[in-house]
């Protein structure tokens, strides 16, 4: 009987068993392939709907030459309808009761921007009476929302 030495054969050889311990450990690297394409992915939806989410009251609005304004804060938003429906925000209220509401929601005092979004074919004299009865509640910073004209 011939036993080999330093051969293929027994396990404790530098080539033979287990190669440095290895083979069968799990690997401790972070894949992050799959975040990025998922925040990428978030990323485009959030952009493409976040326009969409301005305003919930449709109307026309008058297009003018006047550039956009910065906004660094939300302002509060009342729109006017066609048929002379007034919206605080996205709710529907009556003319008389504006002052009382825009008193009761001052976070800020009165310096916040408001921004008055008459329709187009809305009636001039309910414009002009929401804009007073704003002025009345004490807020100063009023702004008319248009639209831009486009030049095609």
């Amino acid at each position: 009987m011939a036993m080999s030495v330093g051969g293929n054969g027994g396990g404790g050889g530098r080539r033979g068993g287990r190669r440095g311990g290895r083979r069968g450990a799990p690997i401790a690297d972070i894949n992050v392939t799959p975040l990025v394409d998922v925040m990428l992915v978030l990323l485009i939806i959030f952009m493409v709907a976040a326009p969409m989410m301005t305003s919930g009251v449709p109307i026309d609005l008058p297009q003018t030459q006047a550039g956009a304004l910065n906004a660094q804060t939300q302002p509060i938003t009342i729109s006017i309808k066609q048929d002379g429906q007034v919206f605080l925000q996205e709710t529907q209220i009556e003319a008389v009761d504006i002052a009382a509401k825009l008193q009761a929601i001052a976070t800020t005092g009165y310096s916040e921007r408001i921004f008055v979004r008459g329709d187009g074919k809305a009636p001039y004299g309910v414009i002009a009476d929401v804009m007073s009865r704003i002025q009345e509640a004490g807020y100063k910073n009023i702004g008319l929302v248009t639209q831009q004209i486009t030049d095609h």
